[in-house]
């Protein structure tokens, strides 16, 4: 059964929120604010969390980058205050996978969270590892080593590398990879997919400007070769 963790401080959104997700099927588990949602998203293991921003003792903002920080492929969805735009525009910045604005429909946020799950593409657990020239990619504990040294990749770098290596040999468009790794339209730019590839390469690439796994196919978009 898909997990759901609701970090909301409201009890009354709370319990509209639990009865809906549980009709929906999925089992939910809540936290009231931020420092015990971001502790139960590590120990939990949800497959989804629904993240207010404006939460007591630690900021939804700062349970989003801690997350994405020490789990970069768990889905989150950011629930702001009409009017917060520069939340909306750090939360995503930070990794959320999509916000929805207070006060929302409950249809719109499940079809938010069917969605968001739908991309959220795992690989079955015997490629939990996977390995091309002198890199390997550890995709249950987030890791990615080059010549048995760790590397330092950001959240959104590991989402668009996990993608890749979950369709190897495939065209993808620049606008399939914003829609499937950002999951959001409009903001940001195909220019920010072609900034994620530039340091990708220079990070796992024997020679970054002649490079041998993430291919670039001119007009399309890019191509990965393991």
């Amino acid at each position: 059964m898909t997990k759901i963790l609701i970090v909301e401080d409201e009890p009354n959104m709370v319990s509209g929120l639990r009865d809906n997700f549980e009709y929906e099927g999925y089992q939910v588990i809540t936290a009231g604010d931020g420092v015990e949602g971001l502790s139960k998203a590590l120990a939990d293991s949800p497959d989804l969390v629904v993240l207010d921003v404006m939460m007591p003792k630690m900021s939804g903002l700062d349970v989003c980058k801690q997350l994405k920080a020490k789990r970069p492929s768990l889905p989150i969805i950011m629930l702001t205050a009409r009017g917060q735009e520069v939340d909306k525009v750090v939360g995503l910045e930070l990794g959320a996978d999509d916000y929805v604005t207070k006060p929302f429909s409950i249809r719109e946020l499940i079809a938010r969270v069917k969605a968001v799950l739908r991309r959220a593409q795992v690989l079955p657990k015997e490629q939990d590892r996977y390995a091309f020239g002198d890199v390997e990619v550890n995709l249950r504990s987030y890791q990615v080593t080059r010549r048995g040294k760790p590397v330092d990749v950001s959240g959104k770098e590991f989402e668009l590398l996990k993608y890749f290596l979950c369709h190897p040999g495939e065209t993808l468009s620049r606008d399939r990879l914003l829609d499937d790794v950002w999951g959001y339209e409009n903001y940001p730019t195909t220019r920010t997919v072609d900034a994620h590839i530039v340091h990708l390469r220079q990070k796992l690439e024997p020679v970054p400007d002649e490079p041998r796994f993430f291919l670039t196919v001119h007009g399309v978009g890019y191509k990965f070769v393991g």
